[in-house]
């Protein structure tokens, strides 16, 4: 987990969340709470974590209250990156009743949802470190439209980011190589159309493969569902010439004797595409 973790600019974060409050909406507005709480009433109210866990979200939950209405004032007690236990205060809330209520369901599913993506996170993250140097990385095994928040959790889990899109990384995946004849071939085209910036990675299953990609200079390679054994000798293959990431099968339970094995990365997309929520509530105060 990251206790100062900085929060992602709002102007990537408000389409997210606007969307998701016109989805919430609808055509008419929140007709429940516009027909029985008064236009004057007022509420003091709180977040707060019913188990265990590592929150993320906290911005763009507080983003949908005021995008509803800017008169509720918002205090973030614990910022994305802090440890929660049962009953602690992530956000205080008040001011006009009726615009906390609605902002209530879409500012909590954000909120569970991206802390769920950090305690993931911060468990292979802790899993991990007492066995190697190995870094948690995500990849692009996320929500459709919320990848951006989702990396964010996984940074305040403590973990880091992979790509973010096709298009700020080069990895040549198995399909590729089958297209493109082979390994050494498909870097070749790969190195001759990315810019100088761009590095190049590639997916291999065997050792034979790992050698091949070497031989043309890869960037960083891919070992794919490599059992540690398979691993250890790989990053001896490897030799610091390139980046060595391991993938395939990571959990709790395997991401140990994987980071003991020496690899620079470990990419999961169970973080992203699986974890749990957290499960956080609104009361009033």
């Amino acid at each position: 987990m990251n206790d100062a973790i900085l929060p992602l600019p709002r102007l990537l974060v408000e389409p997210i969340v606007r969307a998701a409050l016109v989805e919430d909406l609808g055509r008419a507005g929140d007709i429940t709470t516009d027909a029985i709480v008064p236009a004057e009433a007022r509420l003091d109210a709180v977040i707060a974590a019913r188990q265990e866990g590592v929150v993320a979200g906290t911005d763009a939950a507080a983003l949908a209250f005021a995008l509803i209405d800017p008169a509720v004032t918002v205090r973030i007690e614990r910022g994305d990156g802090a440890r929660l236990r049962p009953g602690d205060v992530v956000i205080r809330l008040s001011g006009p009743a009726r615009a906390i209520l609605t902002a209530e369901r879409v500012a909590l599913n954000l909120l569970c949802r991206l802390s769920g993506v950090a305690t993931a996170t911060a468990s292979l993250v802790e899993a991990a470190r007492p066995h190697g140097k190995a870094r948690i990385v995500c990849t692009r095994k996320t929500t459709p439209g919320l990848r951006a928040l989702e990396k964010h959790a996984v940074r305040a889990g403590g973990g880091s980011n992979h790509r973010f899109g096709l298009d700020d990384a080069v990895l040549i995946k198995d399909n590729h190589v089958a297209v493109a004849g082979g390994i050494v071939p498909a870097i070749e085209r790969a190195r001759a159309n990315a810019g100088h910036l761009v590095k190049i990675e590639v997916e291999v299953d065997t050792l034979a493969q790992l050698e091949e990609a070497l031989s043309v200079g890869a960037d960083a390679v891919l070992l794919d569902n490599m059992n540690p054994d398979q691993l250890r000798r790989a990053v001896a293959l490897i030799d610091g010439r390139a980046l060595s990431e391991a993938s395939g099968r990571i959990n709790r339970d395997t991401v140990g004797p994987i980071a003991a094995a020496g690899v620079d990365l470990i990419s999961c997309g169970w973080i992203t595409h699986s974890a749990p929520i957290i499960d956080l509530g609104l009361d009033a105060a």
